[in-house]
């Protein structure tokens, strides 16, 4: 049995804000970080791998899922549907892993009512202009679904005073920093510390 159980966090961001690459570089950095791989219905895009980015299914399945009440949240964006496992998500953070929910603002209500444990933050683009270049170089989506985003980018914005922590996206190295520093930091407040470290700390008291 692991020392303490993981810690879930909940990271959400505006579509072009750089939360994939964030999320990437700083478990690629921290092997004790995991990141939650979502069910959608949304077509795979190039370079994604099934199970890897998502779990790719049909509208179907998904609908089937959640009628057996096995998503903790579930969310339709875009006219695409998203849900996280709720047996696999409790499963990581009973091994002591900590795990990360890559999820939208309605999402992330979801969560909060059901474990008002987990960390939420918020990442930010530093302008809407820079947003806008963000989804222009991608060169995966239309000028009319880069419109559609940017309206709804405004909406999602709109919901970061709901989160615990803000992550300005303006310098990557920065803001993968801050991102860091909001783990490591919660990984040493006293009760997780107290768990992790409690035969330590009764040798010290004795």
């Amino acid at each position: 049995m692991p020392a303490t159980t993981g810690t879930l966090y909940i990271i959400s961001a505006p579509s072009g804000a750089g939360k994939t690459s964030l999320v990437k570089a700083l478990i690629d950095a921290q092997p004790q970080v995991r990141v939650s791989v979502s069910h959608t219905t949304r077509a795979m895009r190039p370079g994604e791998v099934d199970g890897v980015n998502y779990h790719f299914v049909s509208r179907e399945e998904f609908l089937e899922r959640l009628a057996q009440d096995e998503f903790l949240e579930h969310a339709e964006v875009f006219g695409n549907l998203y849900g996280t496992s709720q047996r696999c998500l409790e499963q990581t953070l009973a091994e002591g892993f900590d795990l990360i929910l890559e999820i939208d603002w309605q999402g992330a209500q979801q969560v909060r009512k059901l474990m008002p444990q987990a960390k939420s933050i918020f990442i930010l683009p530093p302008t809407q202009e820079a947003l806008r270049q963000r989804l222009n170089n991608r060169g995966q989506d239309s000028e009319e679904i880069i419109e559609r985003r940017m309206r709804e980018a405004v909406s999602e914005m709109s919901h970061y005073v709901e989160y615990d922590y803000l992550v300005i996206n303006d310098d990557f190295s920065h803001a993968l920093s801050d991102l860091q520093s909001i783990f490591r930091a919660n990984r040493l407040h006293q009760q997780s510390q107290q768990q992790r470290y409690r035969q330590l700390l009764e040798q010290l008291l004795a």
